[in-house]
This record gives structure tokens, sequence and C-alpha cells, in this order.
């Protein structure tokens, strides 16, 4: 009988401490830098088959990580959700009214970042967008949710008269910037991210892209395809325009020159990161380098 009771006491401890070790997977215990073995995600033609507009980002692609980038997949499909055609693709530096980042107001942890001069988007707004919907997220919980004035304002994606913030001006001037933005934003300037390599690479990772024709984009790494032909293509969601505004795009690696990967290590200085301006260092991108 004892033994009986025993055996019964023990199951219902395995019991508690296995529910225990669910809840805490799924309220807190992904709140870590996203870990990679260093070997390529290689997607399947079924995680792609959804097309451009939709918000199943985090249901598909969270089975590829931990962590952080779990928490801007659910950013995507919050940013998606505002425009579910796109929205529209806008960008004129000189517009009037002025272009605008994302069309929707954009706030993290309630500090209005953005008034909206336009319902469209542009590039290097909605992966910023995603960034700080990210944010909102994985730091829903923690004990510190004031923004201090210096942080709050670097961070706005406009002047105080609804102006165009200009390039490399404060964060959000930086992400915006020609070149690698998230590199001179979250490595360099409020050192929040790291640098990784391309084939380290993980679905809610910031990419920039160098295109071979020139010029560049902005996007949120997906994932890496292979179709049946054997033809490489990178997935990524942004804002461009043939997708007509925000929403998942797949590009042939033989278009792209060369790319900078950025991974979100550590949020919680979004509190703290030293406001003062330093200079965005040119530095070189990496070749994608996928052999079979």
């Amino acid at each position: 009988m004892t033994i009986r009771i025993l055996k019964i006491t023990v199951l219902i401890l395995l019991v508690l401490g296995l529910s225990f070790c669910s809840k805490k997977q799924t309220s807190g215990g992904n709140l870590f830098p996203t870990p990679d073995d260093g070997t390529r995600i290689i997607l399947s033609k079924e995680d792609v088959s959804l097309g451009t507009h939709h918000t199943q980002h985090f249901k598909i692609f969270s089975k590829y990580v931990q962590g952080y980038n779990r928490y801007i997949l659910k950013g995507i499909d919050k940013v998606q959700s505002t425009a579910p055609d796109g929205g529209g693709y806008f960008a004129g530096v000189t517009a009037d009214p002025p272009e605008s980042p994302i069309g929707y107001p954009l706030t993290l942890l309630g500090v209005k970042l953005l008034d909206p001069p336009r319902p469209t988007s542009y590039c290097s707004g909605s992966s910023y967008a995603a960034f700080i919907e990210g944010l909102n997220l994985i730091l829903e919980k923690s004990k510190n949710k004031h923004l201090k004035m210096a942080q709050a304002e670097a961070l706005r994606m406009q002047e105080p008269d609804g102006g165009r913030r200009e390039d490399h001006v404060k964060f959000w001037g930086k992400w915006n910037a020609d070149g690698y933005g998230n590199y001179f934003a979250l490595v360099n300037y409020a050192k929040m991210g790291k640098r990784i390599k391309p084939v380290q690479a993980r679905p809610g990772d910031f990419m920039n892209i160098s295109w071979k024709k020139g010029g560049g984009h902005s996007v949120i790494f997906l994932g890496w395809y292979k179709d049946e032909n054997g033809k490489k293509y990178v997935a990524y969601w942004s804002s461009q325009k043939r997708t007509n505004g925000i929403g998942d795009d797949l590009v042939p690696l033989e278009r792209i020159k060369e790319v900078m990967l950025v991974r979100l290590t550590q949020p919680e200085k979004i509190f703290s990161f030293d406001t003062t301006s330093i200079e965005d260092v040119d530095i070189p991108g990496d070749s994608i380098l996928w052999e079979d």
C-alpha cells in the first residue's frame, strides 16, 4: 500500500513538473538570443506555398527557431495584418506629403514613433515596424516598461513637426540609411544585435541585400529555398513594388551581390543605449556561398 501511494505521488509530481516546464516554455521560455548550429535552413515547398500576403509567419517558420526571433515572426504577422493586400508601396525622399515608412501608427511601449502621412510603406519601414512590434512582445512582461525621452526620440521615425527624419540621424535614421542600415542601427549604434554569416541565418533575422544591378533592400529573412530544377532562392518578408507593399518575396540568388545579416541579441538595451550619434562605418557584406 505504501509503495503504491509512493508511486502515485511520484507520478503526480512528474505531471506537475511537465506542466510547469510547458508553461515556462510558452510564456517566458523563449526570452533569449536565437541559437543556431551553423547549418543552412532550407525551406520546403509547403513553407513557401501561401504566397505573398498572409499572417502565418509564426505558424510556418517558428519550427525552425527558438528565442527572440520567434517574436520577430509574430511582429511580422502583426504588421502584415494592418495591410492584408500589401497596403501599397511608395518611396519618395522629397515627396509632399512625406513618404511613410509604414502605413499605420507605430508605437513602442505606448510611445508614438510614427503618425503615418500616407497609408503606404517601403522596405526599411516594414522591417523596422516588425522589429518594434517584436520588441513590444518581448518586453511585454518586463519590469522596466518606461522608455526614456532620449531613447524614445532616437527611435522616432519622423521629426516632431511630421517631417521626414533624414538618413543616419539617430536609431531610425541609421536603420533607414543606404547600405547596411540594420547593422548601423542594431550593432554599431545601439549594441542590441550581432552580425552573423549567411549560413547561420534563421527566420526572423534582419537582412540587408546589395543587388548586382545596384541599390539595396531591407528585409526580414525567412529561409533559403531550392526549386525542383535546383535553382536557389532566398525567401524574405518586406515591402516592395511587386508585392504591392508588405508581403513575402522569393528572389533568385543570382540577382544578389552581397548581404548583411544581423540578429537581435540584447533587446533590453532599448532602455539604455547611448543616443550620441556615431559614424556609420562602411563595411563589406557577405557573399552567399551555397554549395550543394
